[in-house]
């Protein structure tokens, strides 16, 4: 007997396909849209930064790079920067710069240019998600697993900023999916070895991923260690991390110690990073007393409870009969302790490590939520349907309210995630707009010294573009109040100066220029076109920091009757005051 075009239609909506495709538009919502709009104030900036030029330098003075040591200027030598410097960053391996650096290319050295790539992984991870939740247990779990990830705000957030750690996510999800194929399937373990590659260049942190199928091996399927194609995927994953091994090989041989982060793994100190900043993570009683409460601030708090009861559910049935409760739910139990070990005796509970833990807290708590409705709700289906969709609207709401409302509404924690801080809407952006409005199509008539040949070297290059396309010399300096926020400050200030050759100092640095070459007036300095820009209402470096040279030289103008131009946030709020003279 023919279908009925209404049978065909339920069949439709009843189907996997049409939920999981349902979840990647949900999910492609939540991390697309607005993605430019909040501030760059955190680390991203670092990574977007120096992405840029693939050049391994971001104005750190207590965290120096080889670039630096090794310059002509700061060495007085003729012997060019060696080689291998390009093989890697002196912090981090170098695939999510690199990968910035293509976005960039594209669409514009612009937030959206280096945030485009993690929201792409994003939405590629909650497909993982679905994937790998559908091979351990059931499509109706992956699809599960892949909505909670969807919309879950901590997702969400590491999906919308330029920060390493999405593209860790999704090269271990990825890597995770090859590896369960693999143990059907031999041949996965050379993709296995390719995804772990790319994960470890990607973070050092990946390395996890090491020990979570090591022991899933000794646990279950030791054979495995005989097989050709398993030490395969090792070679690959060996080859792809070469030019890292390479680069710390040839920097011990050079400077006597590896790159930041091994050269703090393996114990050395070396002087030129005496201060380590990112490595203040306090005791292992410090820890476990942030555990939780960072938890509970970077994810809504029906999803932390969740993930506690499930935890607790899993313990107890563990300890009632361990063998059984064990084996089907081991490699998600393997991940999810090693994991957290990661995060409690290496990294630290910050904001964006938890997120590590959120695709393998998605998965425990569809498969709890699941094993609920089996038990519970059964023949109780309308009612599982409407608590399920009543959490999903909730998650979003949360979601939509910490990260694409332009400010959340209500209370952090009840209303929204403290993680929607990290991409604020102080203003920043709104000054970016002004300057490139103001120095669009033009190329500066002067540029400063730089302490660097390779600094000189992309001034020449910034300068060698802007003459091929007849862009007219215009003789500005840009002037800003030093309180400002410092990553904010590189990347909408230091930018336009390394990368595009535009002259940009603080007050500080202009008022000591001026007394150095005898210059009495402001405004004799050999330009023709002058901005000061002095922050209102915006994030500022701590206040044990700051200087009150800005508000003096802001008082200088002001009795010269120079008339200031204002800079609104995206709440109206006035953010900068540039003065144009």
């Amino acid at each position: 007997m023919p279908r009925t075009n209404n049978q065909r239609i339920v069949r439709y909506f009843t189907h996997g396909s049409f939920w999981l495709i349902a979840v990647l538009l949900l999910a492609m919502l939540l991390r697309f849209p607005s993605l430019s709009k909040g501030d760059a104030i955190t680390d991203e900036v670092l990574y977007a930064f120096r992405a840029i030029g693939m050049m391994d330098f971001d104005e750190a003075e207590d965290q120096t790079t080889p670039l630096e040591w090794f310059d002509k200027k700061a060495t007085n030598s003729e012997t060019p920067i060696p080689w291998w410097t390009n093989l890697s960053f002196h912090d981090h391996p170098p695939l999510v710069f690199l990968l910035q650096y293509v976005s960039m290319k594209l669409f514009g050295e612009t937030t959206f240019g280096f945030r485009l790539p993690s929201a792409i992984v994003g939405v590629a991870s909650v497909y993982l998600m679905y994937l790998i939740g559908a091979l351990l247990y059931s499509r109706t779990v992956g699809i599960l697993s892949a909505l909670l990830l969807g919309v879950t705000v901590n997702h969400v957030y590491i999906s919308r900023i330029g920060l390493q750690e999405a593209m860790v996510i999704f090269f271990m999800l990825l890597a995770s999916y090859f590896f369960l194929r693999s143990l059907g399937k031999d041949t996965y373990f050379i993709w296995t070895g390719v995804a772990v590659g790319l994960a470890v260049t990607t973070k050092y942190t990946a390395f996890i991923l090491v020990p979570i199928f090591i022991t899933y091996l000794l646990l279950f399927q030791r054979e495995f260690f005989l097989n050709k194609k398993f030490w395969v995927g090792i070679f690959v994953a060996i080859m792809l991390f070469s030019p890292v091994l390479i680069y710390n090989v040839m920097l011990y041989q050079a400077v006597g110690h590896f790159d930041f982060q091994f050269s703090h793994i393996f114990g050395q100190s070396p002087e030129v990073w005496n201060i380590q900043p990112g490595k203040e993570i306090g005791s292992i009683a410090d820890r476990a007393e942030a555990f939780i409460p960072r938890m509970y601030r970077s994810n809504s708090f029906l999803v932390v409870s969740l993930f506690l009861l499930t935890v607790a559910a899993f313990l107890a049935s563990l300890f009632k009969n361990p063998k059984k409760t064990f084996q089907p739910h081991a490699f998600l139990a393997i991940a999810t302790a090693f994991i957290i070990a990661l995060i409690f005796f290496f990294i630290g509970p910050s904001y964006r490590f938890l997120t590590l833990l959120t695709p393998f807290a998605a998965l425990g708590i569809s498969l709890f939520l699941y094993k609920l409705y089996d038990r519970f709700f059964y023949n109780k289906k309308k009612i599982a349907f409407i608590l399920l969709g009543l959490f999903v609207v909730f998650e979003l709401f949360y979601s939509i309210n910490s990260h694409i409302l332009p400010y959340p509404k209500g209370k952090v924690v009840w209303g929204y995630s403290a993680v929607s801080a990290e991409q604020y809407r102080w203003g920043f952006n709104r000054l970016a707009d002004y300057l490139e409005k103001e120095l669009e199509g033009k190329m500066p008539a002067q540029v400063f010294y730089m302490r660097y040949a390779f600094l000189e070297s992309l001034h020449e290059k910034a300068t060698s573009k802007a003459l091929a396309k007849g862009l007219p010399r215009y003789s500005a300096v840009i002037v800003y109040d030093a309180n400002i926020n410092k990553m904010a400050q590189l990347w909408v200030l230091d930018r336009l100066n390394i990368y595009h050759g535009w002259p940009v100092v603080n007050t500080e640095q202009y008022i000591e220029y001026m007394i150095e070459n005898g210059f009495d007036d402001i405004a004799g300095s050999g330009f023709e076109h002058y901005y000061f820009i002095r922050p209102k209402n915006v994030l500022l470096i701590k206040e044990e920091h700051r200087t009150l040279t800005g508000l003096q030289f802001e008082k200088e103008l002001v009795s010269r009757g120079i008339e200031p131009v204002s800079i609104y946030n995206d709440r109206g709020e006035e953010a900068f005051l540039i003065y144009k003279f």
